[in-house]
């Protein structure tokens, strides 16, 4: 069997049944009065918030909006933020917003490296753009091909990057976040991540039979688990506007309604938190919801997974691109 047929019949083989609704029992939860939850991070012992804060939020405005931004999270309890280098500005907005705060929250970044010595230059620089001497989660960023896998975690590859970096105390967690089901199933085979960054949404999940796979053998590997898209509703048809949504490469939930629901379909797996798309208004929007963010009942599933099988999702299982 060749290897991605490997990867392919593995994926489909993996346990799906009974995954949802959820048993969260298992993940260690903590409430407090009009702040955010905090879910355990898998084996890391980490408690992070819910809902995450990303760092296109901050990209492209002005020091005082993205201090402001990043006080209202802080003061609603978010204490998990996530940045790349490649969201233009954002680094360095949120690295002077985050300053007071930094002993305080959980710092996730990426890299887009795929070899050692590319990695490695992004890393040094991006702990200078955040001004931290480390970074709790470090991950290489959206991986789709099994030929990016394939460079990753060979010699030579970022994963170098990753080890040497934990060594030397820069990083103290190593994840990674990928857009595709195939990629995601030969980074967890072929390395002891600690975390995994997915697209956990309802449309995708039903629609597209992408995201149960990858969850279940997350699972199994006991890995802290967090969501993208999970407010994510399709592509952008030809006949709506993305004026109102200049971030947001793919069309939004918009409603309160709807973004309730789209998050509380993904926070009521075993999922340990969700990053909302990095509109401004859709985030405030998000964090506003935060306390209304509870496990869906049974009937409530059967009618969210009749109205997602009409949908039209994001990404597929298997993949509509080559991998």
């Amino acid at each position: 069997m060749k290897r991605r047929d490997f990867i392919r019949t593995t994926a489909i083989m993996a346990p799906v049944a009974g995954l949802f609704p959820a048993d969260l029992s298992f993940i260690k939860r903590e409430s407090e009065p009009g702040k955010t939850e905090k879910r355990s991070l898998g084996k890391t012992g980490a408690m992070i918030s819910v809902l995450g804060f990303g760092g296109i939020v901050v990209m492209n405005v002005p020091p005082e909006e993205a201090s402001s931004s990043v006080k209202l999270a802080i003061d609603a309890g978010v204490n998990y933020f996530d940045v790349s280098p490649s969201y233009g500005d954002a680094e360095l907005k949120l690295g002077q917003a985050l300053e007071p705060y930094r002993k305080d929250v959980f710092l996730a970044c990426k890299t887009d490296g795929r070899r050692k010595e590319d990695s490695r230059k992004e890393l040094e620089q991006s702990l200078k753009n955040l001004r931290t001497g480390y970074f709790d989660l470090y991950q290489l960023h959206a991986v789709t091909t099994l030929d990016e896998v394939k460079t990753i975690l060979g010699k030579g590859g970022a994963i170098e990057t990753f080890q040497e970096a934990r060594k030397e105390g820069k990083v103290k967690f190593i994840g990674f976040s990928a857009h595709s089901v195939e990629a995601a199933i030969a980074l967890m085979n072929g390395f002891d991540f600690d975390t995994i960054l997915f697209p956990f949404n309802m449309y995708t999940w039903y629609a597209g039979n992408f995201g149960p796979q990858v969850l279940a053998l997350a699972q199994e590997k006991k890995m802290g688990i967090l969501a993208l898209k999970a407010m994510a509703k399709g592509h952008w048809p030809a006949d709506v506007s993305h004026q109102n949504y200049e971030k947001c490469w793919y069309e939004p939930l918009k409603s309160e309604e709807d973004i309730l629901t789209g998050l509380r379909f993904t926070l009521s797996h075993p999922i340990t938190a969700a990053i909302p798309p990095g509109e401004p208004a859709l985030f405030k929007t998000a964090l506003a919801l935060r306390n209304r963010i509870t496990p869906l009942k049974n009937e409530e599933v059967e009618i969210i997974k009749a109205r997602s099988l009409k949908g039209s999702p994001l990404f597929r299982y298997p993949s509509e691109q080559p991998v």
